[in-house]
């Protein structure tokens, strides 16, 4: 395996979009889940999920031959598909800065559908809910105040590991899932890109 740096090369929306502008675009891949790519995504990319990614890069490693700009929400989930395809060999990786957050902010286009919560907001429903939840009965039953301060600990680990263990869990729901993602449509979307380039 490939050695790899740690400082990730970013790329800013402005940059990219001045390259889609002018017909440079290079191979954008939307690591968020396919319900929150449905929401809104950049023209052209293409959704391969977290999960998926890490799972199948090494045959992902044919299909990308040339400069990939992976996207999530804010940057951190298209960061670490970025060690993940690093380690597996592939150069001309960058992230885009601030990821759709940004990218929407710079005022750049985006396809939209339906609105969606997207998953750091469920993250934060779901753990607020359970630590108000435990507390309120803490009142009653001794020790249930536990759980809040179990999940307290999971989120301080996710942040210093920059991962989500219920952000995982949650992305399972159908809510979040949408249509399935696999690696054979992945890979037939890109082999068609690529064919269909002069």
């Amino acid at each position: 395996m490939a050695q790899h740096s740690t400082q990730t090369a970013s790329i800013a929306p402005a940059a990219l979009h001045r390259l889609v502008q002018e017909g440079r675009a290079p191979r954008m891949l939307d690591v968020r889940t396919p319900g929150e790519f449905r929401t809104v995504h950049i023209p052209g990319s293409y959704n391969v999920p977290l999960a998926t990614l890490r799972e199948h890069r090494a045959e992902l490693l044919s299909h990308l031959d040339e400069a990939v700009v992976l996207v999530c929400r804010s940057g951190a989930r298209a960061e670490q598909a970025e060690r993940a395809l690093a380690e597996a060999g592939l150069p001309n990786l960058r992230v885009l800065a601030g990821g759709m957050n940004a990218w929407q902010a710079a005022g750049a286009p985006a396809n939209r559908g339906d609105a969606r919560w997207d998953m750091e907001r469920q993250v934060r429903l779901v753990a607020g809910s359970l630590v108000l939840a435990t507390g309120l009965v803490g009142v009653f039953v001794p020790g249930a105040h536990l759980i809040g301060t179990a999940i307290g600990a999971g989120l301080t680990y996710a942040a210093i590991s920059n991962t989500c263990a219920m952000g995982v869990l949650l992305s399972k729901l159908p809510y979040n899932r949408g249509p399935r993602t696999d690696i054979r449509t992945v890979i037939a979307e890109l082999r068609g890109d690529l064919r269909a380039k002069p």
